[in-house]
């Protein structure tokens, strides 16, 4: 970009400010990464990404999720897996998505949950949620998979849903459209929803396109 060098200038001192608030964070080799892949015409989105997440560590939860939320709704358009990626079912890494500028359901709730982990907000906290969204209101509405980001509070608390399909963060119940499936996240897959399931049934290895994810991603340099 035209201000590339100012723009360079001004991501050295946030990767310092990075490294004070979260160490694990490698915000150089991060950004390396999807320079490597789209060139430095990303920096600029890169550096919106960055700065969101360090200006909101020490943000309530409330307000990140808000942010998070925004920030990628607003900022990656809503692309199938065939046009964007041209493959049937691909699970992008947060770093694809913003080179890419666009994604699918998958790739919106990944990137909004490594997001917030981010900027500090436990994992336990969250959950990657499969769902059946039903379009239409009559009982005999179609429904087609979908995937949504839940955040829990407390254990016993009821989730809120941020989704890429709505703008605003709705508590679970205000979500009848939305029938769940199976949950999961980093440390494995639930059975079910419920945040008082501390302990999950399987390891990721069971969900391999989400193990896959994983691994791709700690290549890019996130921990």
């Amino acid at each position: 970009m035209k201000a590339m060098w100012v723009g360079l200038v001004l991501l050295g001192c946030l990767v310092g400010l990075g490294r004070l608030a979260h160490g694990s964070t490698d915000f150089d080799r991060l950004l390396a990464s999807i320079t490597l892949r789209w060139g430095a015409g990303v920096t600029a989105k890169f550096n919106a990404w960055q700065a969101l997440i360090l200006n909101n560590k020490t943000a309530p939860d409330v307000e990140r999720l808000k942010r998070v939320n925004d920030f990628f709704n607003k900022t990656i358009r809503f692309g199938d897996d065939l046009a964007v990626w041209g493959q049937e079912d691909y699970w992008a890494t947060p770093l694809e998505t913003l080179g890419q500028g666009a994604g699918d359901c998958e790739d919106f709730v990944i990137a909004k949950y490594f997001t917030l982990k981010e900027m500090g907000v436990e994992s336990n906290k969250l959950r990657l949620i499969y769902v059946r969204a039903k379009t239409g209101s009559s009982d005999g509405a179609i429904s087609q998979a979908h995937m949504v980001l839940a955040y829990y509070a407390k254990p016993d608390a009821e989730p809120v849903v941020l989704d890429n399909l709505i703008g605003d963060i709705r508590p679970a119940s205000r979500r009848p459209d939305l029938v769940p499936v199976f949950s999961f996240n980093s440390e494995g897959i639930f059975t079910g929803v419920s945040g008082k399931d501390a302990t999950p049934s399987a390891g990721t290895g069971r969900l391999s396109r989400w193990e896959d994810l994983l691994k791709r991603a700690r290549a890019e340099g996130f921990e």
